[in-house]
Order: structure tokens, then sequence, then C-alpha cells
């Protein structure tokens, strides 16, 4: 198709740019050839050329092309259509998914584009690739590598910006923002990731566009947050997220115990989960969702099961019933999958266990399936001043020695020596009396 957007604002070829074949996926390439041995273009296209650029090794490699997805899948067999609001086309190839995208068109006339109060809710209008440029979000991202001739088309003058370290929008910010309100999750993620300063135009309407996140479905929020927190800089992320007034959007419960506490150690122990976080993503550690979210959400919990017990509830049934309401109330914000908030429920559960370390009940309480999660969890309470640094003491060393030694630290100060002493007290007392 040729209009006005077919011609690139600027053209790199391959010996202008540090972009090479060994550094993209195999499966990538598979793809990127087999459509143009169709007679498609086909391009590298978005965050994998921008960290192919800055000399980054890309998380995944997405495709763009003229092909539809039905004609995508005519080319491969291992290839799955999704979506609603965008048709997109996977290949699958093992665990690699590598994400096929048809060009956008920028028409509003088109039945397949559905906007409402602003913002996009299908997109299926398809166009050409100066039109599918035009549509992506932000400037570093318009950038599209030809297998056909190994060169960069550059539309927003994205590589200008990567060398500037600037995270500008394509576009009206504020109309941007509208049309996708997790833009703005975006924006926070690229920059924090990259450590890229946000252009004044892309920065000033954050502070006030913070409410459209509520327009987004609790669940795609979800996602968000993982792609915010599972980059290695979550603790970055957190301190933009709060500076632009959005992190109460996303977690009202948290944001309004963080604003209100006198102590210190609320913040520092978000602070630091959020540091641990990152610590283990940069050594190849595995992080869940469920430690992080009950990281972001222990204060209203603590706050509320403090509260039932001046009720007069136990401990534990404090806790269960502070863990049900904060997650019912956190749910129509930022969904947390089932499966992830059993997890956190046993979290939370097990801290007040680690008080009881007398008798079999350390035996029993590190036999637990959560044990190692609902530890690490208290090193991190501990660190942050919330409970003693002695009873995270006991229980590390608890693990690190040997059955017998276990059982001895689990007797504490029960010492026979001491229960003879006041045996034999209450015999010569009973004597006295008898006399």
């Amino acid at each position: 198709m040729q209009d006005q957007y077919s011609n690139p604002s600027i053209l790199i070829p391959r010996a202008e740019h540090c972009i090479s074949r060994a550094n993209i996926s195999e499966n990538a390439l598979k793809v990127l050839y087999r459509l143009k041995g169709a007679g498609f273009q086909a391009y590298l296209v978005g965050g994998g050329v921008r960290d192919l650029l800055l000399g980054r090794e890309p998380k995944d490699f997405d495709v763009a092309t003229d092909a539809t997805p039905e004609e995508v899948r005519r080319v491969f067999r291992n290839c799955r259509l999704i979506g609603r609001r965008f048709r997109l086309a996977h290949v699958h190839f093992g665990r690699e998914i590598i994400e096929v995208a048809t060009f956008r068109g920028t028409s509003d006339d088109n039945d397949e584009r559905k906007l409402e109060n602003g913002m996009i809710v299908r997109d299926n209008s398809y166009g050409s690739i100066g039109e599918d440029a035009l549509r992506r979000d932000f400037t570093i991202n318009a950038l599209y590598y030809n297998i056909a001739d190994f060169s960069v088309l550059d539309f927003a003058d994205g590589t200008a910006d990567i060398e500037r370290g600037v995270l500008r929008l394509i576009g009206d910010a504020e109309q941007r923002f509208r049309e996708d309100p997790v833009r703005m999750l975006r924006a926070i993620r690229f920059a924090s990731k990259l450590g890229f300063t946000l252009h004044p135009s892309c920065e000033a309407p954050l502070h006030e566009m913070g409410a459209l996140l509520h327009s987004v479905p609790a669940a795609r929020l979800f996602e968000e947050v993982l792609k915010l927190f599972h980059a290695g800089t979550a603790l970055n992320a957190f301190d933009r997220l709060r500076h632009y007034d959005l992190f109460a959007h996303l977690f009202p419960q948290t944001e309004a115990s963080l604003s209100r506490e006198e102590h210190a150690f609320p913040i520092t122990f978000v602070n630091r989960g959020l540091d641990n976080t990152d610590r283990r993503i940069g050594e190849g550690k595995p992080v869940t969702p469920a430690f992080l979210f009950a990281v972001l959400l222990w204060e209203p919990v603590r706050l509320r099961a403090a509260e039932l017990e001046r009720a007069q509830q136990a401990p534990a049934a404090a806790m269960q019933q502070a863990a049900s309401d904060v997650l019912s109330r956190q749910q129509d914000h930022v969904a947390v999958p089932k499966r992830f908030s059993l997890q956190m429920r046993e979290i939370w559960g097990l801290q007040h266990r680690f008080e009881a370390r007398r008798g079999k009940r350390p035996q029993r309480l590190s036999s637990h399936p959560r044990f190692r999660a609902a530890y690490d969890f208290l090193v991190l309470r501990a660190e942050s001043g919330e409970v003693e640094t002695e009873l995270a003491d006991w229980w590390t060393q608890y693990q690190e020695t040997n059955p017998q030694d276990r059982e001895r630290m689990s007797q504490g100060d029960r010492d026979p020596a001491k229960r003879r002493r006041r045996r034999g007290g209450r015999r010569r007392k009973e004597s006295a009396a008898g006399e």
C-alpha cells in the first residue's frame, strides 16, 4: 500500500547501525524469512530493535508485516490467532513465541476500529508500515529492522531519542494516554528500565490523568504491574509511580497506609522488598508474583489485623479476616489471581507462628510448604524494624543447625537444672507447712 506515510523519515543502512542477525532469535529469523519468502513485508519491530541498538539483550522479538492474521496462519502451521481488542498471530516454537502483528491503520472511520470516551476498545484496522509507526506509543519503539536489506527504518526520530536518553510519545500525549491509559505505566516502565528521562510533553499529563487507570480492566493491570516490578528496576518504578501519583490508583489501600504512617518501617519494608526482587532478578533467581503482592499489600493487612485484634479477635483469625478484607477491596483496582492470593494468605498467616519457638511448633512450621517464602518475608520485616532482629536471627540459626541442636533450641530456657530447683523449692515449702 503506497501513501503519504510509506517513506520513512530516516533509513539507516546496515553499515551504519549495530544490529546483527547473530543477536536475533533464530526462531524470529525463521518467521521473518518465511514471511518474506511468501511475498509479504516482514520487519523486526519495537522493543527488540530498540534493545539491540542499545546493546541490550531483548526479552522477546516481535514481527510486523503487511500479511493479515489469517494470511500469517496460512504460512505457519504452528500459529494461533489471539486477541479481540488487537488481533495478533502467535507463532509457537516450543516455549518461545514470536508475536506477529499486521500493520495498523490510522483511519477512525473503519468499523474494525472502535473508541469509547477516547479509549481504544477494538483495533483491527490495517494499513501501511508508515501508518503503523505513527500508531505506536513511543518514538523509540517506532523502529523497524528490514529483513530484506538489513536496514533500520526510523519514522519518528527514535534513534535520536535513544542517543539522548529521552522517552517521548508520538503525537499528542494527552490524547495517546486517553486512547490507552496503560501507556502511562509503560512510560514509567521504560523510563525506569532504560534509565531514560521523560520528555516534558510526556511527563506533564501524568500527574493529572492517573484516574483513567480505573477504566482499564483490573486483570490487565495485574499483568502491567508484573511487567513494572519484575523488570529488575522495581524500586525505581515504585518511586516514579508515587512521584506521579499513579501508585494510589493501583494500590489505594497501601498508599493510604504509607501516607499516614508515623513510623519509618512500612515504607522501608516495601523498599527493601522491591530491592530484594531487583537483586534476585539481577542474579537470575526466580521471583513469584505472590511474594511481590504480599509485600505491596502487607501494611494495610497488618493494620487491619491489629484493628481486629483490638476488637478481641484471636491473632490467627484476625489475620485471616484482614487478608480477606484487603484482597477483596484490591480486586477492584489490580486483580490478583486466586492462585497467587492463596499463597499470599499463607505467607501472611504464618507470620504470627514465628513467635512460637518452643516444643514441636518450630519443626511443624519449618515443614510447611510456604515456610521459606514466609521466612524471607519475616527477614524483610526484621530488616525494616517492624519486628526484632533476634526473631529472624533465631530462625536463620534454626535452619542452619543439625536436628539435635534444633531440638535444644526449641527447649529454650527450660533448663533441666532450673526445673529441678523449682521442684525442690515446692517440696521445701510443703515440708515447712507440715511442721
